[in-house]
């Protein structure tokens, strides 16, 4: 068994600029796993997501619209939020970059940086695409039509000249590749480790991180004599610009544990355990945020994790493209843990993955309606049947229960891995084997045998039940982290108490519940058998 302690990871926070598709949540759904599995654990745990709404798309969105931006921007968000309520999402804290705690920090951190001598004044001039910002002519793609963002290739590259703040990346070149050496793993996969560390051998420019004219920002807290941009007031200066998106942005991760205000508090938490992020903006996390982050004297967060993009027929999900899946319409057909088991189980979580609406079918039906769900309600309805709703013990020495420990570990390996894809597939061995077991001891013709007065098949037919009944509970268990709406419901169906609160804090350490025969000397009856996953005939479009 291991000691709880404290954990804090947070995913990248999405712009709002219309409503979310599954592409967008895939992070979150999987960081939910993540945070769920530590609450359950034990550890005191922090789950920080969001949304960054300071950048010009979301201005000219609103703009399109005749609204005014933080109106159009709160009901982008009140979407967000929906749907990550639908798939039973539940960070500790939704921060929003306009929430006002976040205006203090991210103007502490400029402070911070250009007191440490990082800020400069100088002239921009280049490409720059709304969703990303300044990019250099070696990051886009030309064809025909002109230059295109290669992440945003459908979005508006525009041309800019301004006279902006910038931080000295360059200053950062040396202590960046010494920490990536002196850190072999804070960046994962190894390949995307290897990628920015190509990048960063091959010189770091500064960048910027103002915008002279754009209003829709945080006002930028520095005049360019360095003295502090307020009005007699105590109102912003206009005339010293925003802060520009991604500086504001990526500073959500200490505004959410309390930076600047309850130093107690961040100090508690921060260096974050673990970032989930989009490989499109892992330049962003593991070159400028750490670079950041040395400036104003703060650790750097322990892993930043990469995943890759959810494929359509080979193309990348996108919203702009139109070839994305509504999270509310997967969850409509496949239920809350349908929608979160089929999106993690088919996209691997570390590397691209292509997907369909077939796809996602076959696999909810093959794994959750066939598999587990025919597992639990067999097992309980024989039960019942057989031995009149008594819920038997396990065996100690049953063939399920010899496979079970080799099963926990490498499930617990590959979940805190964070290949949780892998994780899914090795518990659903389990299952297999679970329903093979019960082919090959057929507990119907057992109790044929108990009926015709054999008494050893009486015990047989407990034994063989009860190691049945035993799978189920801890594959319910074992899952919830995925599947947190199905897992009281299996157990209420075995006869037990549900012992987590709905967001998995409380109860018992989940490894001492997953120990075979944990509960073997409680008696107990069954309950109902009900079915948890109904097949999916049909497209419901």
């Amino acid at each position: 068994m291991r000691d709880p302690r404290r954990y804090y990871l947070t995913t990248a926070i999405a712009y709002p600029n219309t409503m979310p598709g599954l592409h967008t949540l895939y992070e979150v759904i999987g960081a939910d796993v993540i945070a769920r599995w530590h609450r359950m654990l034990g550890d005191e745990t922090w789950f920080l997501t969001g949304t960054d709404e300071h950048s010009v798309n979301i201005a000219q969105a609103a703009e399109q619209r005749g609204q005014d931006t933080k109106a159009f921007a709160d009901e982008m968000v009140a979407l967000f939020q929906s749907a990550e309520e639908a798939l039973n999402i539940a960070p500790d804290r939704f921060i929003r970059t306009t929430d006002p705690d976040h205006r203090v920090a991210s103007q502490e951190m400029v402070r911070r940086a250009y007191r440490n001598g990082d800020l400069y004044l100088g002239t921009y001039e280049g490409w720059y695409c709304p969703n990303e910002g300044f990019k250099a002519p070696s990051d886009l793609i030309e064809d025909a039509q002109g230059f295109h963002c290669p992440n945003h290739p459908t979005v508006e590259l525009q041309w800019l000249t301004e006279r902006n703040w910038f931080f000295r990346l360059s200053a950062y070149q040396e202590r960046l590749e010494r920490y990536y050496a002196e850190h072999p793993d804070w960046v994962q996969p190894e390949f995307r480790r290897n990628e920015m560390l190509g990048f960063i051998r091959g010189g770091l420019e500064d960048f910027s991180i103002s915008r002279e004219t754009f209003r829709w920002g945080i006002p930028f807290p520095v005049r360019e004599d360095g003295s502090d941009a307020l009005l007699p007031d105590g109102s912003p200066d206009p005339a010293a610009g925003t802060i520009y998106v991604w500086f504001d942005a990526l500073v959500n991760y200490l505004t959410g544990v309390g930076f600047p205000a309850d130093m107690a508090t961040f100090e508690k938490w921060w260096p974050a355990d673990l970032h989930v992020i989009g490989k499109d903006i892992n330049r962003f996390h593991t070159i400028a945020w750490p670079a950041m982050l040395m400036s104003a004297g703060m650790p750097l967060p322990k892993l930043v994790w990469v995943h890759g993009f959810m494929h359509v027929q080979g193309e990348k999900m996108s919203k702009s493209r139109g070839n994305f899946f509504d999270p509310n319409d997967m969850v409509s057909a496949l239920g809350s843990d349908g929608a979160r088991y089929v999106t993690l189980r088919e996209v691997a979580f570390d590397r691209d993955s292509d997907v369909s609406w077939d796809t996602f079918t076959r696999r909810y039906n093959a794994d959750l309606a066939n598999d587990f769900g025919n597992l639990v309600n067999r097992s309980v309805t024989m039960a019942n049947r057989y031995l009149d709703g008594e819920r038997p013990s396990p065996s100690r020495d049953g063939p399920l229960g010899a496979k079970w420990p080799e099963v926990l570990e490498r499930y617990q390996a590959r979940l805190e891995g964070l290949l949780l894809h892998d994780a899914m597939a090795v518990l659903w061995e389990f299952v297999g084997a679970a329903n093979r077991y019960v082919d090959a001891e057929q507990p119907w013709t057992i109790a044929k045998q108990v009926k015709d007065g054999d008494k050893p098949a009486g015990e047989r037919l407990g034994r063989v039940l009860g190691d049945l009944l035993e799978a189920c509970r801890l594959i319910g268990l074992a899952a919830a982290p995925f599947l947190p709406a199905t897992a009281p419901r299996v157990l209420a169906q075995l006869g037990y108490e549900y012992p987590y609160a709905a967001e998995g804090k409380g109860g018992p350490p989940l490894l001492e519940q997953l120990q075979w025969a944990a509960h073997s000397e409680e008696d107990g009856r069954l309950g109902s058998p009900e079915p948890l996953f109904p097949r999916l005939e049909a497209d419901p479009a």
